[in-house]
């Protein structure tokens, strides 16, 4: 799909304001609301716009300790692979699970939890249950430094 500049805008402006009426939209970036409109719905079904979602205050919510889990396997098979992200996909804490390189861990995982007992009971009673871990090392997040979801457009 070809991009062009008005798209450029409509995707800068709905990354940070997806509740932004049509209308609203359509004056910010010089169109008419129907093809402002029309190019919010291609958009959304060429997949480039993949969803809409509220994001929530962690902290207002009771989660006041964040951590990066790296995780290791015994064994690198696309079986065992497969069966520790459906398993990982479950855990509500886990915010992202990566497969990294350049690491001695095969996963990178962000988790979020209310204090360290409930950090310690999903890493041993959760986590390290899962077949094929045979390894774990943990940092905790002191402060987000950078903290976005809007992609460079």
């Amino acid at each position: 799909m070809e991009i062009d500049r008005f798209d450029r805008q409509i995707l800068q402006i709905l990354q940070t304001e997806g509740r932004i009426s049509n209308q609203d939209l359509a004056d910010r970036i010089g169109l008419s609301p129907s093809p402002c409109l029309r190019r919010v719905r291609t958009l959304e079904d060429s997949g480039v716009i993949a969803g809409y979602r509220a994001l929530l205050n962690a902290k207002a919510l009771g989660y006041t300790l964040m951590a990066l889990i790296y995780i290791s396997m015994d064994k690198h098979t696309p079986e065992r692979f497969e069966h520790f992200e459906n398993e990982i996909s479950l855990i509500s804490e886990v915010l992202e699970c990566l497969l990294v390189t350049g690491q001695d861990a095969d996963y990178q995982i962000k988790v979020v939890v209310r204090d360290m007992d409930a950090y310690q009971e999903l890493l041993l009673n959760r986590i390290t249950r899962i077949q094929g871990v045979t390894g774990v090392h943990s940092s905790f997040v002191l402060r987000r430094v950078v903290d976005k979801t809007a992609l460079p457009v």
